[in-house]
């Protein structure tokens, strides 16, 4: 008996997918001006992502390796500080090879005046009165990448051609006992020294020694405040221990995470894979780049204010 022909299924309707209704982003500023400020948007978007992380305010001083801190980086830096109330936590990501330490005292009393806790983080170095302002923070946040430095104070002095070079103030203070026990196991003084004599006037060591105490006091006044919390033997320990030459050779000597917490300070360390150290390092690597590619020295950065030098 002859079967009826088979009807082929109907073929469902594909479902109908529904509209996109996201608005589209559409910056504030004009497109030509958003354009040339491309960079900078960025890193603020990143600087508000990291802040929603964080629950925090994050602002940026960073600098090359030849740019140290100095006294006219106070009034920029105050504009990063006018969008941070008191009652904020403020994070501040510092890149720096050091500088002028009363500069960078008015920093940190400039930080600790707009807000209720304060952490710097170091993304990749924060040498010498960088070290220093990190040891007036609550705690230091660092990662694999990351070292302080010896807050030995380093002092310029023309070298045989005039040209300034910087020479340790330690070496000073060591050349003249050198002197003076090689003149006491000789039993006179050499004329060899006499030209080593002319260039350590009283006014060089007496200087020399005041920029010593100078640092370690730095240290050690605001350890005791926060990090040490009143503990005036640690803090006072740290701040040696610190601008130790003898067990640092070198002013440029890396103070890793673990040397840090292992002299005393508060140390928050961020393993390589953390989401908050990798969104740190990604804003770090845009303002490297950007230093460089733009001739730049300084870039001073927050969600707002932005100003590069």
């Amino acid at each position: 008996m002859e079967q009826p022909p088979v009807e082929p299924p109907a073929e469902e309707a594909a479902p109908e997918e529904e509209p996109i209704n996201e608005p589209l982003e559409i910056p504030a500023q004009t497109p030509y001006f958003h354009a040339l400020g491309r960079d900078r948007y960025a890193r603020q978007r990143q600087i508000r992502a990291i802040e929603d992380h964080t629950g925090r305010r994050l602002i940026s001083f960073v600098s090359t390796p030849f740019a140290g801190i100095i006294r006219d980086n106070v009034p920029v830096f105050a504009d990063l500080l006018e969008d941070v109330d008191e009652g904020d936590d403020l994070d501040l990501l510092l890149n720096t090879p050091g500088g002028d330490i009363d500069a960078a005292e008015k920093l940190v009393i400039m930080c600790r005046a707009h807000c209720k806790g304060f952490r710097v983080i170091v993304a990749e170095s924060a040498k010498s009165a960088g070290t220093m302002m990190a040891c007036a923070a609550d705690s230091v946040v660092m990662g694999f990448a990351s070292e302080l430095g010896p807050i030995d104070p380093q002092i310029y002095v023309p070298d045989s051609k005039g040209e300034m070079i910087s020479r340790p103030a330690h070496s000073f203070l060591q050349g003249l006992e050198d002197i003076k026990r090689a003149s006491r196991e000789e039993g006179g003084l050499a004329e060899a020294y006499f030209p080593l004599l002319d260039r350590l006037d009283p006014a060089l060591l007496d200087y020399c020694r005041h920029a010593i105490d100078r640092a370690e006091e730095f240290a050690r006044k605001w350890l005791e405040r926060y990090q040490c919390a009143d503990d005036h033997e640690s803090a006072r320990r740290i701040a040696t221990e610190l601008g130790d030459v003898a067990r640092f050779h070198s002013h440029g000597a890396a103070i890793d995470a673990d040397d840090a917490e292992k002299m005393g300070l508060t140390v928050e360390k961020l393993e390589p894979k953390d989401e908050l150290w990798q969104a740190i390092w990604r804003l770090y690597t845009e303002y490297h780049l950007s230093l460089q590619q733009g001739g730049l020295r300084y870039i001073f950065e927050g969600r707002q204010a932005s100003i590069v030098w």
